[in-house]
């Protein structure tokens, strides 16, 4: 068995994409387009839905849970060019990020929010060095 920790060696080239349950499709699809994500085919009444992000995908699809507070999974995140922004356009569209943007010590500005199924989501970017 062999490992690396240098990264971008060994076996695994790359994520393709992250499947999310939603027991409601048109809210999910919702948040999504209102943050900008952009659609390659589904919507709000379709079983599966997809969208671009960078050279992967964030997918949806129906399951179905009694409530959110059930969903415990982890948390996806995504890397934008303007966190700052990001955030404002959540909150323009009505949502509640759960943390406002804040520079982290391993070098990443990121915010948190929940989408309207329970999946929590960090929207970030790496810092500039000097």
């Amino acid at each position: 068995m062999t490992s690396s920790t240098s990264g971008g060696e060994g076996p695994i080239e790359s994520l393709s994409a992250v499947t999310l349950t939603t027991p409601d499709m048109a809210a999910a699809v919702a948040f999504f387009d209102a943050l900008g994500f952009s659609m390659l085919y589904g919507g709000p009444e379709e079983e599966f839905t997809s969208y671009a992000v960078g050279q992967g995908y964030l997918n949806l699809q129906p399951g179905a849970w009694t409530s959110t507070a059930d969903v415990v999974w982890g948390r996806v995140i995504i890397w934008v060019d303007d966190v700052d922004a990001m955030h404002a356009r959540a909150i323009a569209a009505g949502y509640h990020p759960l943390t406002d943007p804040i520079d982290a010590p391993w070098g990443e500005r990121y915010f948190h929010i929940t989408d309207p199924s329970g999946h929590e989501l960090s929207f970030a970017r790496r810092l500039a060095t000097d």
